[in-house]
């Protein structure tokens, strides 16, 4: 690092500049894709932030790697964090995956008086990790979406 010259600082302030740009134009590329094909709006906006992460981390790592810094480490460092994370929300990264199954494939939608995980009520609210039900002795019911996608889901015809 020591022999950096004034031309690889200039082209790592323009890599970081560049990237900060893609990141929101992907960002919003992806956004006004997702809209189109009428995914739901707290999916699609969870999506764009992955995207908008992934092109900043991209371009840092880029960045670093030419101003002379070895970035095989960050990365491998990247991976075990990103493996020991999983690990450790493995629970809500299941109720996680649930929330966007009940999200895309909509066995049930807001409205619907359902019964499910033992629990009975009308939908107030499918959320990405849970849904609210309002139950008929008017209680608000929250209910991991891991146990509502593990279980049979019985939906009220109107």
């Amino acid at each position: 690092m020591a022999g950096i010259q004034w031309w690889d600082f200039l082209s790592t302030i323009i890599i970081l500049a560049v990237g900060l740009w893609l990141a929101k134009i992907a960002a919003d590329i992806t956004a006004k894709s997702l809209k189109r094909a009428n995914l739901n709006p707290t999916l699609a906006l969870f999506i764009k932030n992955i995207v908008y992460c992934l092109v900043i981390l991209f371009t840092v790592l880029s960045a670093l790697e030419k101003v002379g810094v070895r970035t095989t480490s960050f990365v491998a460092l990247i991976g075990a964090a990103g493996l020991a994370v999983g690990l450790a929300l493995q629970g809500s990264l299941s109720n996680f995956a649930s929330g966007v199954m009940i999200i895309i494939f909509q066995p049930f939608v807001v409205g619907d008086k359902i019964q499910t995980a033992g629990v009975a009520g009308k939908v107030e609210e499918i959320q990405i990790f849970s849904t609210v039900l309002i139950s008929d002795d008017n209680k608000r019911k929250i209910i991991p979406n891991s146990k509502i996608t593990a279980d049979v889901i019985s939906v009220d015809l109107k």
